[in-house]
C-alpha cells in the first residue's frame, strides 16, 4: 500500500490514505512563488544528485551535435553514438555531408531505424548549411529553426551545448517530468518552454534541462517512476504514480540512460 515517508511533503496536504491531491488542484491552489521555490528547489537537489549531467550526445563541434541530434530522433541516444564515428569518418563536415551517396548514407544511419527520412533530413540540413552558411552551423535560434528537419528542441540543444547559448530542451522526458513536478500542465513543447524558463534564471537553462532528461532517463520514467527512490520526491506533487516502497523502487532506478 501506498504510504508517504515520514517528511512533511512542502506545500501539499497529505492524508493516511494516499497521495496529496491532484495536480491540477495543486496548480490552481499555488501562488506563483511557491511554484518558483520549489521549481528551483528540486533543480538544485537533482544538480546534487546528477553532478555529471550533460548531453548524452557524443559531439566534436556543433556540425557534428547538429547532426546527431536530427539523428536522435526516435531512438537513443547510444545508438547515435554508435553510428557517429563511422558517420563522419565517411562525411566530416557539410560539404561532404551534403555530397552524399543517399544510399552509402541510409547504410550508414539504418541501425536508427527511419533511415529514409533521416537521410533525406542530413541531406537537405547539409545542403542549406553549404548554401546560406558557408558550411558554418548558425548560432542564432532564428536562424537554426529555419534549418530543414530543425525545431526549437534541436536549437536550444545546439545553442546550450555548442554555442554555450542559454536554452531549454523540451524532449518527451522534460515534458512529462515537468507536468509531474507541477511546473505547468501545458503539452505543447514550445508553450511548455516559455512557461517553465519563466521560472528559472536564463543563465541556467541548459543545465537545468540536463538534470530534468537525466532524472527522467534514470528515476522517473514513463509507465513506472521509481517514486520510492526519487530523491526530488519531497516536493513532488505527483509521488505516489510509482512504487514508494524503497526495495521495490530501486529495482527500476538505471545508473545510466536507456540503450
Amino acid at each position: 500500500m501506498a504510504y508517504w515517508p515520514p517528511r512533511a511533503h512542502i506545500g501539499f496536504p497529505r492524508t493516511s490514505s494516499g497521495p496529496p491531491r491532484r495536480l491540477v488542484a495543486v496548480l490552481a491552489s499555488d501562488s506563483r512563488t511557491s511554484v518558483v521555490r520549489r521549481a528551483r528547489k528540486v533543480n538544485r537537489v537533482l544538480a546534487q544528485t546528477y553532478p555529471d549531467a550533460k548531453c548524452e550526445l557524443d559531439f566534436d563541434n556543433p556540425f557534428q551535435l547538429l547532426v546527431v541530434t536530427v539523428l536522435s530522433a526516435q531512438t537513443t541516444d547510444k545508438r547515435v553514438n554508435k553510428v557517429r564515428p563511422t558517420l563522419f569518418a565517411a562525411y566530416p563536415d557539410p560539404q561532404a555531408m551534403a555530397a552524399a551517396d543517399r544510399s552509402a548514407l541510409e547504410q550508414i544511419v539504418g541501425p536508427l531505424g527511419f533511415f529514409r527520412q533521416k537521410t533525406e533530413s542530413l541531406l537537405k540540413l547539409s545542403s542549406a548549411l553549404v548554401e546560406h552558411h558557408d558550411g558554418q552551423v548558425p548560432g542564432r535560434l532564428d536562424d537554426l529553426v529555419k534549418l530543414p528537419g530543425v525545431g526549437r528542441k534541436t536549437a536550444n540543444v545546439v545553442l546550450g551545448n555548442a554555442f554555450d547559448v542559454p536554452g531549454i530542451t523540451v524532449d518527451t522526458h522534460f515534458g512529462r517530468l515537468v507536468r509531474r513536478f507541477g511546473w505547468t500542465t501545458e503539452t505543447d513543447p514550445v508553450k511548455v518552454e516559455f512557461a517553465v524558463g519563466d521560472l528559472f534564471p536564463k543563465r541556467d537553462w541548459t543545465m537545468l534541462s540536463h538534470h530534468v532528461i537525466w532524472h527522467g532517463r534514470r528515476i522517473c520514467h514513463a509507465k513506472k517512476p521509481a517514486c520510492g527512490a526519487c530523491p526530488v520526491a519531497k516536493w513532488c506533487p505527483s509521488y505516489g504514480e510509482g512504487p514508494v516502497d524503497a526495495a521495490a523502487a530501486a529495482k527500476l532506478v538505471r545508473t545510466e540512460g536507456p540503450a
